[in-house]
């Protein structure tokens, strides 16, 4: 219900999940012709060098016509990942044989540099950072 225009369209209905550096933003959204869509919003937490952070944010648009299409899919893709894996994080620092992938967050590629031992630096390709 709007309060004569005083209450903004992003107040509707919202839910923040903290996970993490990421955070999920919940919003249900208002269209022009006052019928409702969610938007969902990640944003990711990037430390910078001098110790001051950024944020990347990405959003996606759910609309009416596909929310019971939607539910069910991710429904569908959730019960899978724990069917076949369970709901315990299965950790690659936990394999002995893990290999790691430079590909991956920069942050996360400094940390594990910084973790290691100044004996095991020479197994470092610093090409691939």
């Amino acid at each position: 219900m709007y309060n004569n225009g005083m209450m903004e369209k992003e107040e509707i209905f919202s839910k923040v999940l903290r996970a993490g550096r990421r955070t999920y933003f919940f919003d249900v959204r208002a269209t022009k012709a006052e019928d409702y869509y969610l938007t969902i919003t990640e944003s990711k937490k990037f430390t910078n060098d001098d110790g001051s952070f950024h944020y990347k944010k990405h959003k996606i648009y759910i609309y009416k016509e596909d929310f019971s299409e939607f539910k069910e899919i991710l429904a569908e893709m959730t019960d899978y990942i724990i069917n076949e894996k369970g709901d315990e994080v299965i950790s690659e620092r936990h394999q002995k044989d893990f290999k790691k992938d430079y590909n991956t967050n920069e942050d996360e590629v400094v940390a594990e540099v910084k973790a290691k031992t100044p004996e095991s630096f020479t197994d470092i390709d610093f090409d691939d950072i």
